[in-house]
């Protein structure tokens, strides 16, 4: 889930929304043959440097197509789900608008985004994104959005303390086993150092429950969606499992970490030397959290059999003429997809000291554009590439899997199941799951 990623999924439940675009209900317009469109996502004014990359592409996509005006909304968060849904039903939704995966469906349903299947030929590249990445913006044989960025989980790790602890830091875990060995090494180092981290509440318990399930070859709900499925070996074995390193190993602390913050903070402190997290989780342990580059390392998920995946991509206001959807999608070929342009242009982002080289190529896979864009991060990466590796290495064949229907509530209800074994020695898991997945069913027979 970028930084932001990660805090949207916590509010998802809250439904589908996004700030009112400069006071207007008309997403866009057409004039003699002029098509002025409203796009999302401008950086704010705060982030100087990245909203003047931003209106330098406005410029420039202007002069490659003259007859096509932009104008820009720097809302911030891009995606605000506390408003989105009220500005889709109201009109206010501009031409381009960015959709997280977990909606993408939900939006479809609900005729709010524009069917582009016949005009996906101005996505220059767009055979070769990977397949599965295209299943959240199709229905019915049909496409009706674009994605832009998708994640998968691995196991984040610090190398500083894997050295330390004498583990060799370009050799992370590959086995669950082998995870708590390692904790308990860093857990050994001396006073407030923790091998293990893990949330408890906030969502994000749930949350890392699923991926950890995921991980195991287990699932959340049934194949129909009506029932929990986590009341399973696989959902004991990530409870017993966080159980065993809590009070047989004492490896993870004492500190019940609640919301994404809290474990962040503690990754970026420097002692604590394991979690589950995406390759975008480096980038903010060291812009906001104090961790430095060099320090951290990401292998592939423990065991994966699947990982859970997300991301956002953009869809097209249902209202937009076919000229505004075309140079909707003009716009979002240029900054959005093309491989050494926008968002990918990599040899920019390293003259402003913006980080290059993250893992993050799981859109287009091995195809041309996937090929080009690796090329491109490792001729001006900034970070510490070869830390990456063991993820890029082990996560290729890891099958992605997007969140369940009613996640968040499933999350909620599984916080008090993540939180109990990590604050009670006597948390009893069969209890707990048995408890988590009447309460769940209940939701989910209403979906």
């Amino acid at each position: 889930m970028h930084s932001t990623r990660r805090a949207m999924a916590l509010f998802l439940v809250a439904g589908l929304a996004g700030p009112a675009a400069c006071g207007t209900t008309t997403p866009s317009a057409t004039t003699e043959g002029k098509v002025t469109i409203k796009v999302a996502c401008q950086p704010a004014k705060s982030d100087p440097r990245n909203r003047k990359v931003w209106d330098d592409d406005v410029a420039a996509f202007q002069k490659l197509h003259p007859d096509v005006t932009v104008v820009s909304t720097d809302q911030q968060p891009c995606f605000d789900p506390k408003t989105f849904g009220p500005k889709l039903a109201g009109g206010q939704m501009e031409t381009v608008f960015r959709v997280p995966v977990t909606n993408t469906q939900d939006v479809i349903a609900k005729g709010q985004a524009r069917d582009i299947t016949g005009l996906t030929g101005e996505i220059k590249n767009f055979g070769d994104f990977s397949p599965a990445t295209m299943t959240p913006y199709s229905a019915g044989g049909k496409i009706y959005g674009i994605p832009t960025s998708t994640y998968s989980v691995g196991l984040v790790y610090n190398r500083t303390l894997f050295q330390r602890a004498g583990l060799d830091p370009d050799t992370p875990p590959k086995t669950w086993a082998e995870v708590r060995e390692a904790a308990k090494k860093i857990a050994a180092l001396g006073p407030g150092h923790v091998g293990y981290g893990e949330y408890s509440g906030g969502n994000t318990g749930g949350w890392h429950f699923n991926q950890a399930i995921y991980g195991r070859g287990g699932e959340m709900v049934t194949a129909d969606g009506k029932q929990a499925a986590f009341n399973s070996p696989e959902g004991k074995a990530v409870l017993q499992f966080l159980k065993d390193l809590r009070w047989s190993d004492n490896s993870m602390g004492t500190k019940l970490l609640v919301g994404w913050e809290s474990l962040m903070q503690a990754m970026g402190s420097g002692k604590t030397g394991m979690m589950l997290g995406a390759p975008d989780v480096v980038p903010d342990l060291v812009n906001k959290f104090s961790g430095q580059f060099a320090d951290y390392g990401i292998g592939p998920f423990p065991e994966g059999k699947a990982s859970l995946s997300g991301g956002e991509g953009f869809m097209i206001n249902p209202k937009a003429t076919p000229e505004e959807a075309k140079a909707g999608l003009q716009w979002i070929d240029f900054y959005w997809t093309t491989p050494g342009r926008g968002v990918f242009d990599y040899e920019r982002a390293k003259t402003i000291g913006n980080p290059v080289g993250l893992p993050n190529n799981t859109l287009f896979g091995d195809s041309p554009s996937g090929k080009k864009i690796t090329e491109l991060q490792k001729q001006f990466a900034t970070l510490p590439v070869a830390n990456f590796q063991p993820f890029t290495d082990g996560s290729a064949a890891i099958p992605a899997k997007l969140e369940p229907p009613k996640a968040q509530e499933l999350y909620a209800i599984l916080d008090v199941a993540m939180s109990a074994v990590l604050s009670r020695r006597d948390a009893d898991i069969d209890k707990l799951l048995a408890d988590a997945a009447s309460k769940a069913n209940t939701i989910l027979a209403k979906n």
